[in-house]
Formats: C-alpha cells, sequence, structure tokens
C-alpha cells in the first residue's frame, strides 16, 4: 500500500515538474516596473515621469539605482518635491535622479567591508560605504541603504531613507 502512495507521489512530482518547464518563466521586471509597484516608490515613480527618464531606465542597462523611499521624498523641506515636479524645472530633477543612478549593476554582497567612490550616470560621485559597522549596512554619501538588493532585469535597486543632492 506505501509502495503504491509513494508511486504516485513520484508520478504526480514529476508531472507538475514538466508543467513547470512548460511554463512561461515571469522573471523581474524593469527597475521602473519594480519601482511603479511598489507603494513605498510613489513618489520616484512620478519623479522619473516628470523627468522623462521611465524610457531610460527601462532600457537595457545594467544601472544601479539608489531609490529614496517616499519616507525620504517627504523628508525634504515643504514644497521642495512639489516644485521639481513642475515642468520648469525638469533640468533640475533630472540632475538630481540621475545622481542616484550609477552605471553597472552593484549588488550589496560587492561593497561589503569596503569604501568605494563610484561615478553616477549626472557625472557626479557617490561614496559608498559598507564599512559602517554592523553586517549588512551599507550607507551611501549620507544616505542608509534600508532594503538592498532588488533584482530588476536591467540592474538592481537599493532603497535608501534619503534623497542625494549633487
Amino acid at each position: 500500500m506505501e509502495r503504491r502512495h509513494a508511486l504516485k507521489l513520484m508520478g504526480a512530482t514529476g508531472a507538475l515538474a514538466a508543467l513547470g518547464a512548460c511554463a512561461r518563466p515571469t522573471g523581474p521586471g524593469t527597475i521602473v516596473d519594480i519601482a511603479s509597484s511598489n507603494p513605498d516608490f510613489s513618489t520616484l515613480t512620478a519623479a522619473l515621469q516628470a523627468a522623462g527618464l521611465v524610457d531610460t531606465l527601462n532600457g537595457a542597462g545594467p544601472f544601479t539605482v539608489f531609490a529614496p523611499t517616499d519616507a525620504a521624498f517627504a523628508a525634504l523641506p515643504a514644497g521642495t518635491v512639489e516644485s521639481l515636479l513642475l515642468p520648469e524645472n525638469r533640468a533640475q530633477l533630472q540632475n538630481i535622479l540621475t545622481y542616484h543612478v550609477v552605471p553597472g549593476a552593484i549588488t550589496s554582497d560587492q561593497i561589503l567591508d569596503r569604501r568605494v567612490t563610484v561615478e553616477t550616470v549626472q557625472g557626479g560621485t557617490l561614496t559608498v560605504n559598507g564599512q559602517v559597522g554592523k553586517v549588512g549596512d551599507v550607507r551611501v554619501n549620507d544616505a542608509n541603504v534600508i532594503l538592498p538588493d532588488i533584482i530588476a532585469s536591467n540592474g538592481v535597486i537599493h532603497a535608501i531613507d534619503g534623497v542625494l543632492l549633487p
């Protein structure tokens, strides 16, 4: 009796594996797809749209984005975000947002126990410090990485608790 049950279980497992092999892979979306599907990045998503950077960050990449959360944007002085989203401030917004983007995919394991300076798409540099003191802590300039290694099809996102200003 137990043998028959084991054979049925093995057959069912094999059938599931065969169906799984036929299923279409659903891997991660692009950086913009992931940011726009995460409610903690709604301000960032609106800023990317206002700056005209959606197509760029939907591109092949790879990119590393140090992504400020909504709370990070909310900590800016009152009216700052609203002002930056105005069409006449598009160049300034692009400058700020591209300062958060680094060419290439940098994951947290590549910088733990290291301090590196990386060039941004904007042309400035960021100090990425993986020597903060506690295992897993990483700082970018004065912001803390609060959620590292959100893997996208065209790079990686690290959620940060501050907005980086060039």
